[in-house]
């Protein structure tokens, strides 16, 4: 098969499944709670790592189109998630276990913000949670560096366009709509190159016999 018939790599390759839509809620309603300062960590730990309803390839292109949609990211993560296994009921069940109990949650802390929010204890712990959530992340990009080693551009060039994407970010502050118009545009083009140069070096023995 040639490189540009395979697909997305390893989107049906997850070595387990959820057992029913409600699995999938219970699932997302525990992701949620837990995603304090961000879902995303928590989320690759929790589908990839402990549950293996994904693979790490397929959670790096999953996330990749759920950045490229409007919304939130783990919102439109847990819809596709849910789509892919269930059909409507699991993404219905998926962005329920997302959404119900962080809403309730927030209510509840919002009436009470005023009294809690004058205690010292409250405000170090949430500062203690974003030191937590920007740990989680980190430790969720370096477990996922592997996956460039099969990425279709290579490690090399995935590194410059992630470095590009920091430094429009970090240093020139580009709103984001630029960032995956621009970058993403180039990534495409470079995957188009790549498969071009993949089906033409494919072809040749064909052609030679």
């Amino acid at each position: 098969m040639s490189p540009s018939a395979q697909g997305p790599a390893a989107l049906t390759d997850a070595p387990k499944r959820p057992a029913s839509p409600f699995a999938l809620f219970v699932a997302f309603s525990l992701l949620a709670l837990q995603g304090f300062g961000g879902v995303l960590a928590v989320a690759q730990r929790e589908l990839v790592d402990r549950r293996g309803w994904l693979s790490r390839e397929a959670f790096i292109e999953l996330y990749s189109i759920a950045q490229m949609l409007p919304g939130p990211n783990v919102v439109n993560l847990s819809l596709m998630i849910g789509d892919r296994y269930f059909g409507w009921r699991g993404a219905l069940a998926a962005i329920t276990g997302m959404l119900l109990a962080p809403f309730l949650i927030v209510i509840a802390l919002a009436a009470s913000h005023e009294r809690l929010a004058e205690f010292p204890a409250v405000a170090g712990a949430l500062r203690g949670m974003g030191a937590v959530a920007a740990g989680l992340i980190l430790a969720m990009a370096v477990k996922m560096l592997g996956t460039l080693r099969g990425n279709l551009l290579g490690p090399w060039l995935c590194a410059l366009l992630g470095l590009g994407t920091l430094i429009a970010i970090a240093a020139f502050r580009l709103p984001l709509a630029w960032i995956v118009i621009g970058l993403g545009v180039l990534g495409w083009g470079l995957a188009r190159w790549r498969i071009a140069i993949l089906d033409a070096r494919a072809a040749r023995p064909e052609d030679a016999s």
